[in-house]
């Protein structure tokens, strides 16, 4: 008993070991848009851009650059609060979340459950798993995730956020278009505080309820 009870220490203490929080670091998505349209769509102009992820402690940034322009999400775990900045050429507006905001606009990923498979595959250099995601309203995608990497904060991917390790590739829908992010490298390096500014002027800012009133899905 005390040998089989040793061997699970050690098991354990290797895995841990073997597992990095993932506490600060440069994370980039490159973006597929995904559409059986002969004929180039909207969504199609999307194609090929990046997302770029900031990690720094309680504090995450996720950019999404695109040929159209880009916008920028800056979440603090610590009050839950957030701020979505978006610069489409002469549209510069930004919108802000109180913790009960934020909590309403990701309201349909709360109840994910995921279907972890056993199958593999290696992405940037990280053996990773596939599990099926399962939303609320029966919806399912597909995610790899590597448990090499933990990170301390993963409300910037709140589809996300309750798996065993980091998304290295996943699938959204964006007003029914499928998306695939794939993981392209992980910069493991100190992120400058001022990523995480929120700018002083140059936009039109407004609440998420008062952004709502004026689009109806919240998008």
């Amino acid at each position: 008993m005390k040998m089989k009870l040793l061997i699970l220490l050690l098991f354990t203490a290797q895995y841990t070991f073997a597992q990095k929080r993932l506490t600060e670091a440069v994370i980039y998505y490159d973006v597929v848009i995904n559409t059986s349209n002969e004929t180039p769509q909207a969504a199609d102009m999307l194609d090929g851009s990046t997302n770029i992820i900031y990690v720094k402690g309680n504090l995450n940034r996720s950019d999404f650059i695109s040929s159209l322009g880009s916008h920028s999400t800056i979440f603090d775990a610590k009050d839950g609060s957030a701020v979505n900045i978006r610069d489409y050429g002469n549209k510069k507006f930004m919108i802000t979340y109180t913790p009960e905001e934020w909590k309403v606009y990701n309201k349909k990923y709360e109840s994910i459950t995921y279907k972890i498979e056993n199958e593999f595959k290696t992405i940037a250099g990280y053996k990773c798993q596939k599990a099926i995601g399962k939303l609320s309203d029966g919806t399912t995608f597909t995610v790899y995730f590597t448990k090499d990497l933990l990170p301390l904060n993963a409300d910037f991917q709140y589809i996300n956020k309750n798996l065993p390790g980091l998304a290295m590739q996943y699938d959204a829908t964006r007003s029914g278009t499928k998306v695939t992010f794939t993981v392209s490298n992980i910069e493991f390096s100190t992120v400058p505080m001022a990523k995480f500014d929120i700018p002083k002027t140059g936009y039109r800012v407004m609440s998420y309820t008062e952004f709502r009133k004026q689009n109806p899905s919240g998008k």
